[in-house]
């Protein structure tokens, strides 16, 4: 017999996202610890009496076992890890918020074990806080960060000087901040530099800086998604969450 040389066990993981394949399987999208993004094929998945009915729920610590030669893996075997309390309301939907961003700009078989840690911390704040806004802004530029898209909140990148908290800036994206006082702008986002200031050292107490850090991140997602809508901003729209 051949070992299977593409096969992984016991791997942490989540699962993102997933839809039927075939009549009793499922397509799995899963954010794993070492091995980022992997799409897997749960065979049977679908049948009452399968092993794997019930485990592959988003926002559980899942250890998952897969392999195969395909670009699809198949997935062989799942473990419930335990100790994530379940989202409910709003915090579910914010959840599935995440699970939409990674699904949607982490490419396939890119590990990223900080963002992995960053989006476990998340799950958890999500279950036991109230106050989503920090919680989500603060994933957002890490995720950002980890693809190598880290935003330049504290300084001007046109003239190299500190943001200043009572300057008006326009946001320009891949670039940064630029003070409005003497240019002229035709991009970008307007804000105050009191907004980049909170955002820098996460804080989102002020009305004003929630309010306008929301409009930066969607700005900047909606650059790095090709403009194209996100079906969990939709659901959020209405809660003035997001």
């Amino acid at each position: 017999m051949i070992a299977d040389k593409q096969r992984q066990d016991s791997q942490p993981a989540f699962v993102l996202h997933t839809y039927p394949y075939l009549e009793t399987s499922l397509i799995v999208e899963t954010f794993t610890r070492n091995f980022g993004r992997v799409p897997l094929i749960a065979k049977g998945a679908k049948r009452p009496k399968s092993a794997l009915r019930g485990l592959l729920l988003a926002f559980q610590p899942l250890q998952l076992s897969w392999g195969g030669k395909s670009e699809l893996r198949t997935l062989y075997k799942a473990e419930w890890q335990g100790g994530q309390l379940p989202l409910q309301g709003t915090a579910l939907i914010c959840g599935f918020y995440l699970n939409e961003l990674l699904v949607r700009l982490l490419h396939r078989n890119d590990p990223h074990e900080q963002l992995f840690i960053y989006y476990q911390e998340t799950l958890t704040a999500l279950s036991i806080r109230k106050d989503y806004i920090p919680m989500l802004r603060r994933f957002e530029q890490r995720m950002l960060q980890e693809l190598g898209y880290a935003l330049t909140l504290n300084r001007d990148v046109a003239s190299g000087r500190p943001v200043s908290p009572d300057e008006d800036y326009r946001y320009e994206i891949e670039r940064g901040p630029v003070a409005l006082e003497g240019h002229h702008h035709s991009h970008g986002l307007q804000l105050r530099g009191r907004t980049l200031l909170d955002m820098e050292q996460d804080d989102y107490s002020s009305a004003a800086t929630r309010q306008q850090s929301k409009a930066l991140m969607r700005y900047i997602l909606n650059h790095y998604l090709d403009g194209q809508p996100l079906h969990t901003r939709q659901l959020l729209k209405d809660l003035h969450q997001l």
